[in-house]
């Protein structure tokens, strides 16, 4: 019996503990994002550069917000698109704009790098179906 109620205690506290994740939010079918500047092929000088983000038929919202046709940018940088069923990753290649903005100032290293966007909803979440810009390439000399 002591054993019983030991297991169920446990096993409890694991299901309390263990992360709920609730169903994606969906996105109208002609929604789209795209970068504004720079353009594909942009040679930059210097390194420093504003990014400008784009969003039609959908609105720009604060994380934590869970408000219908809405998200929040992420850009992706020298990346591929993440898993688009799970949380966007939060590190160096993947920039949060939790707070709602639709431009960004960033420093990249001289090189060929490649810039995307993907909207996230109020989780972090892509949308389904998920709303994401072409891939770009720009040069920073």
């Amino acid at each position: 019996m002591l054993r019983a109620i030991v297991l169920g205690a446990v096993t409890a506290t694991l299901l309390a503990a263990a992360p709920t994740f609730a169903a994606q939010t969906p996105s109208p079918p002609n929604a789209e994002e795209y970068i504004i500047w720079p353009p594909d092929g942009a040679v930059i000088h210097g390194g420093k550069l504003w990014v400008r983000m784009g969003l039609r038929n959908m609105g720009v919202c604060p994380k934590g917000f869970n408000i219908p046709n809405t998200g929040h940018h992420h850009l992706l940088i020298d990346t591929d698109l993440p898993p688009l069923d799970q949380g966007i990753p939060s590190d160096r290649n993947h920039l949060h704009f939790g707070a709602g903005e639709t431009d960004a100032r960033i420093e990249l290293p001289p090189g060929k790098h490649t810039l995307q966007l993907l909207l996230g909803d109020y989780n972090h979440v892509p949308h389904v179906p998920p709303v994401y810009s072409k891939k770009i390439t720009i040069y920073v000399k």
